[in-house]
């Protein structure tokens, strides 16, 4: 299968936290891919005094994990360490910089971190040519500053609705495919020189190499993009993501979705479970990381809904029961059978943004149960059902 594993690896790893008014959880699995080249970083209290602030990113690594690791230890000290975040500190104090001062040295961080790491040996000397996204969220009492470069991408939740997303930034967007161009490359297949699928990353320093052109002139740029948003009561959660999760939801999609899980369940980390769990499902093929972090304004568990639920569950169990002892002459159905028979069917409640696809566990398990001497379904198998069954949107 290539650069694809013959089955997804489905193990996760987990964490969460809380602090500064602020929950968190976070979930990433490795799914088809041959390596797990993602990475994530969640401080709640910045060192130097900020401790009152908060600092969430999601790093998907390409052609390797070197950057994405090394940035997931050392990114935020690379931008409040700087001069330009902490400019208006007076000798011996701990005041807090200005919006300017943290915009400016969000920038700097980037483009420091990115210098140091091309002097790394393997990286320098070719033997590592790997690259990483970042999308970022710096949370101060008043602000939230997103911070992205590439195309992993942030979403604020607000007064039920997407209040804010940050911009994937892709080779055929015009403003990104200029530069390409004045640097010498050429956006093909909408990628870099007919390679590279994003136009802004920390590493992938083959792109990064035109004589007589700035460090945010290449063809591949490390500056971020980074916005200031005032921080509202109505604020209920910010997801950062990698595009493993983008490439099969839209916004609204998941905003929603995590939504709904947060009306079933108060844990963090199952809630995050679920939305890697639904993208594999929906046809993922990708490394995905998801971190959620939630404003006490966030949706709280609701009995009602944990009832509306069961019973979409109860439902789902009765009708793959009445497929599977009705299907007659022809034989036990396989599970792709089944899941393109409920996905034809009008079923009411389910998931907003997930759909059949985030119920694939509950009507496996009854599949499971009514037919234990089945053969192991194999990739082409699960790759059927995952994407035959997103085909309906639901």
């Amino acid at each position: 299968m290539g650069a694809f594993l013959d089955k997804p690896k489905t193990e996760k790893h987990n964490a969460h936290g809380a602090g500064n008014g602020l929950r968190y959880g976070l979930s990433s699995m490795q799914g088809w891919r041959v390596e797990m080249e993602d990475a994530h970083t969640a401080a709640v209290g910045i060192p130097r005094g900020l401790d009152d602030w908060s600092f969430f990113a999601v790093y998907d690594g390409h052609a390797g994990s070197r950057v994405a690791n090394y940035c997931s230890s050392h990114l935020l000290e690379h931008i409040t360490d700087n001069d330009d975040f902490r400019a208006t500190e007076a000798p011996g104090s701990a005041l807090e910089p200005t919006v300017e001062n943290v915009k400016s040295g969000i920038r700097t961080g980037f483009l420091k971190i990115d210098e140091y790491m091309r002097n790394f040996a393997d990286l320098r000397n070719g033997m590592d040519r790997s690259g990483s996204t970042a999308v970022a969220v710096l949370l101060s009492p008043n602000h939230v500053y997103f911070i992205n470069c590439g195309d992993s991408r942030s979403v604020l939740y607000r007064s039920g609705q997407v209040c804010f997303s940050t911009q994937d930034h892709k080779p055929s967007n015009p403003r990104e495919k200029e530069r390409i161009q004045n640097a010498g490359g050429s956006v093909m297949i909408q990628r870099v020189n007919g390679s590279l699928a994003v136009s802004r990353a920390l590493g992938d320093y083959d792109y990064k190499c035109v004589d007589g052109k700035g460090p945010t002139e290449q063809l591949v740029s490390p500056e971020p993009e980074v916005y200031e948003i005032v921080r509202a009561d109505e604020d209920e959660f910010i997801i950062l993501a990698c595009d493993g999760i983008w490439d099969v939801m839209s916004n609204e999609e998941l905003c929603e979705f995590v939504k709904y899980r947060l009306e079933l369940t108060d844990d963090l980390e199952k809630v995050c479970n679920s939305v890697v769990d639904t993208c594999l499902h929906k046809g993922s093929r990708d490394n995905m990381s998801i971190v959620l972090v939630c404003f006490h304004n966030a949706p709280k568990v609701s009995e009602e809904a944990i009832k509306k639920d069961a019973d979409l569950d109860k439902h789902l169990e009765s009708r793959v029961e009445e497929i599977m002892t009705n299907a007659g002459e022809e034989g036990m159905p396989d599970l792709a059978h089944v899941m393109r028979i409920l996905a034809a069917e009008n079923i009411p409640h389910l998931p907003p943004g997930g759909g059949l696809a985030a119920k694939r566990s509950v009507i496996e398990e009854v599949y499971n149960r009514l037919n234990p001497h089945r053969e192991s379904d194999g990739p082409e198998t699960l790759l059927k059902y995952s994407i035959e069954t997103n085909l309906p949107r639901l």
